[in-house]
């Protein structure tokens, strides 16, 4: 179930306004989100945190930050206190080029067998469990560890990373180790026909009832620097590429064809048909799990 969440101010008024803490996933995933807030000047209104993404998932629950992304099964487990951001998202439509299995047989051969599990993100880790599970039709055995492919090879039969680590496995390590290469993305889009959000944006909801106004002054501000940063994709990823290791063409195709930064009604659909697959029992949240939305028709 969804619904918009409408906030009226505070009648209390604080002796001193702060800049609202807004977290940064550390990924390139997030690149596009941000760099246009450097351009048009919005940086400057933001207490900007970089984080990994567990990192940001636990401080945005702990109230330790006001606004930012998070993994899309901590914002369902924390979905009473948080409010999502329309029309923005970090998910994909198809593949998504850095949410990967890899692995040394065939899928369909990992029945009983160990899978290392990346420490970095929850949500990639529980939609992997999933496909292999419902999907392809296998139990294996987990172990979380550290996203190091090599290392996470040598204990397990298969392994599943995402973010900058994913990206250059799949452009180098796969080939070189003979591994074969399975995008999480592409998997559930041919599972379900849906889009996937690995993490949405969101606000917390005590901090948009004290602050609705500059709640919706960040959304818009988010917003355009992702619009901006699209428009300008060859710039944003030619920049990047300096610094990264990554060459600009890989970069301005995962930019425009894998990651989708949207949250509409399709990816809307895509979250309700997660949360109906994995909530219930220890998810930590119903399958039914209401999701609020920022109500952006109303002024501050």
């Amino acid at each position: 179930m969804t619904e918009q969440l409408v906030a009226e101010p505070s009648p209390l008024l604080r002796d001193k306004r702060r800049r609202p803490r807004v977290g940064h996933i550390e990924f390139l995933n997030c690149l596009p989100l941000f760099w246009g807030l450097a351009r048009t000047g919005s940086l400057l209104d933001l207490d900007l945190r970089t984080d990994s993404p567990d990192g940001l998932n636990d401080a945005l629950a702990a109230g330790d930050l006001d606004i930012g992304p998070i993994s899309l099964v901590e914002f369902l487990r924390n979905a009473d206190d948080l409010v999502a951001l329309p029309d923005i998202a970090v998910g994909s439509d198809g593949g998504v080029m850095s949410c990967l299995i890899l692995s040394q047989v065939p899928l369909e051969e990992l029945d009983g067998e160990r899978v290392a599990l990346g420490s970095t993100s929850r949500t990639s880790v529980r939609l992997a469990q999933l496909l292999l599970e419902e999907r392809v039709g296998v139990r294996p055995e987990y172990v979380v560890r550290a996203p190091d492919l090599a290392s996470m090879m040598t204990e397990a039969r298969a392994a599943v990373i995402i973010g900058d680590v994913a990206l250059r496995a799949a452009m180098h390590d796969a080939p070189r180790l003979g591994l074969q290469v399975h995008d999480l993305g592409r998997m559930w889009k041919e599972w379900t026909g849906l889009p996937f959000v690995f993490a949405v944006f969101a606000a917390r909801r005590e901090f948009l009832a004290r602050e609705p106004a500059l709640v919706r002054q960040v959304h818009a501000d988010l917003l355009a620097s992702r619009d901006l940063s699209l428009r300008e994709v060859a710039k944003v990823s030619e920049q990047a590429a300096q610094w990264e290791g990554f060459d600009a063409e890989i970069l301005q195709r995962y930019y425009t064809s894998a990651l989708d930064f949207s949250l509409g009604a399709r990816q809307l659909a895509g979250i309700r048909e997660f949360a109906r697959q994995v909530g219930g029992g220890t998810a930590g949240f119903p399958p039914d799990v209401r999701i609020r939305l920022l109500d952006t028709s109303r002024a501050g």
